[in-house]
C-alpha cells in the first residue's frame, strides 16, 4: 500500500537519496488466506521475526534520511498480530515518523481497534476490497466474511475521520468488476483508490494478470474516471499508468503547468526501489515488497546506506541502466516500468515491464 499522504508532500525531495514510503512487513502472521498473497502468510510469527528492541533500532534509523522523512506503512501478514504493534508505533511518533497500516479485515479490527490506534497518532488506513460483491471478494481473501468486515471498517474508517486507501486488485478475475468497485466506494470518505495490477510472485501466481493490450484499456478507464472521481485514483506496480494519464493530458491540451498540479505527476518517478522501499518480518531491505532481492538486513546494516549506496538500489535509481524497451523510452524517468513486474518476468530487476506494450519513440501502444 501507498501511504495515504504518500503523494500529497509537496516538498521537493530527491528519491535517489530518500524513499517516500517505507513499507514494513512486520509479521508474517495472518488469519487471512488470500489467493494472491506476496508473503505467502501464515497462522504464526516467524520464529526470527524482528523483536521489540530490533524493531525500536530499525526506527530509529528512519530519521538518518533527514528531512523530508520517509512515510512509515506497517503491512504483513497482518500487523494487529503483532502484541507490541502500540509500543512500536508510539517509538515511531516519537521519532517524528508518520505512520499508516494496512490491517488484515479480521475479527481482530474492531471499530475500538480503529480508534486506539488514531489516537495513537496513526495518519492513514489501507484497506483492500478486490470485488463488490461478498461472494467474488470472500473467494479471492479465502475466509467468508471478509467483505462484510471490510465495508464495516470502510464505514468506521469514515466515522472517526481517519484517512483511508481502498486498494484492489487488478488481475483477471477482478478487471470486470473494476467499475462496480468504483460505485460501491463512491458515497464513502475515501482518500485514495489504488489499483493494484497483480504481479505473479508468493501465493499470486494462482491469479491471471491482465494482458498488456487489456491493462492498456483499463488505464484508458482509469485516467477518465480520475477525472470526475471524489477520491484520488491511482495505481501500483503499473507505472506505464503514468504515460497513459500524460498522453491524454496533452491530447485535452493540458499545459505543462496544468499537469504539475495533477496528483499523476505527483508520483512521477517512483518506483521499485526509488521513492520505495521494503523492510521484512526478520528485517531484509528490499526494493518493493514484490521485488523480492535482499540488499542488507536492518540487523547488521543501515538503510539509509542501502538505500543510497547498496549496487541494487543505485541501478534502480538510474533509469538510463534499464533493458530492454524500458531502457530505450523516453518515459523511463517518469515511468521506468514495474521493476518487480519485470523481474518476475526476465529475472533483472533492470529487465522491460511485460505489462506495457509501448514502442518507445512511437508516440502509441501496439
Amino acid at each position: 500500500m501507498t501511504g495515504v499522504h504518500g503523494h500529497g508532500h509537496n516538498i521537493p525531495r530527491d528519491f535517489s537519496r530518500t524513499p517516500l514510503n517505507i513499507y514494513w512487513e512486520m509479521t508474517q502472521a495472518c488469519a487471512l488466506a488470500c489467493r494472491h498473497c506476496r508473503a505467502e502468510a501464515v497462522p504464526t510469527p516467524h520464529p526470527f521475526e524482528l523483536s521489540f528492541t530490533e524493531s525500536v533500532e530499525f526506527l530509529k534509523q528512519i530519521p538518518e534520511f533527514g528531512d523530508p522523512m520517509p512515510q512509515l506503512i506497517l503491512t504483513g501478514g497482518d500487523p494487529l498480530a503483532r502484541t507490541d504493534l502500540y509500543e512500536i508505533i508510539g517509538e515511531a511518533r516519537r521519532l517524528g515518523i508518520g505512520v499508516s497500516i494496512t490491517p488484515a479485515a479480521t475479527p481482530a479490527l474492531t471499530r475500538e481497534v480503529l480508534a486506539r490506534l488514531q489516537e495513537h497518532g496513526v495518519e492513514g488506513l489501507g484497506l483492500s476490497l478486490d470485488a463488490p460483491t461478498a461472494e467474488q471478494h470472500d473467494s479471492i481473501r479465502g475466509v467468508p466474511g471478509t467483505f462484510d468486515r471490510t465495508m464495516q471498517a470502510i464505514q468506521w474508517a469514515k466515522e472517526i475521520g481517519m484517512p483511508l486507501q481502498v486498494n484492489t486488485l487488478v488481475a483477471e478475475e477482478t478487471a470486470p468488476h473494476v467499475t462496480a468497485v468504483y460505485e460501491l466506494l463512491k458515497p464513502y470518505n475515501v482518500a485514495r483508490w489504488s489499483l493494484f495490477f497483480l504481479i505473479s510472485v508468493g501465493r499470486g501466481k494462482v491469479l491471471q494478470p491482465l494482458s498488456s493490450d487489456e491493462a492498456e484499456k483499463l488505464m484508458a478507464w482509469i485516467y477518465e474516471t480520475s477525472r470526475q472521481a471524489p477520491f484520488a485514483v491511482a495505481t501500483t506496480e503499473a507505472p506505464s499508468y503514468r504515460r497513459v494519464a500524460l498522453e491524454r493530458m496533452r491530447e485535452e491540451g493540458f499545459t505543462g503547468e496544468q499537469i504539475k498540479r495533477t496528483p499523476t505527476y505527483r508520483g512521477f518517478g517512483i518506483r521499485d526501489g526509488h521513492g520505495i522501499m521494503f523492510v521484512s518480518n526478520t528485517g531484509d531491505i528490499c526494493p518493493a515488497g514484490f521485488l523480492p532481492l535482499v540488499a542488507g538486513n536492518v540487523k547488521r546494516d543501515r538503510v539509509v546506506d542501502i538505500y543510497r549506496d547498496s549496487p541494487l538500489f543505485r541501478s534502480l535509481h538510474d533509469p538510463t541502466q534499464f533493458e530492454g524497451r524500458c531502457g530505450l523510452c523516453e518515459y523511463r524517468v517518469l515511468c521506468g516500468g514495474s521493476r518487480a513486474r519485470a523481474y518476475e518476468a526476465t529475472g533483472s530487476p533492470l529487465g522491460s515491464d511485460p505489462l506495457c506494450d509501448y514502442e518507445p519513440g512511437s508516440g502509441h501502444a501496439h
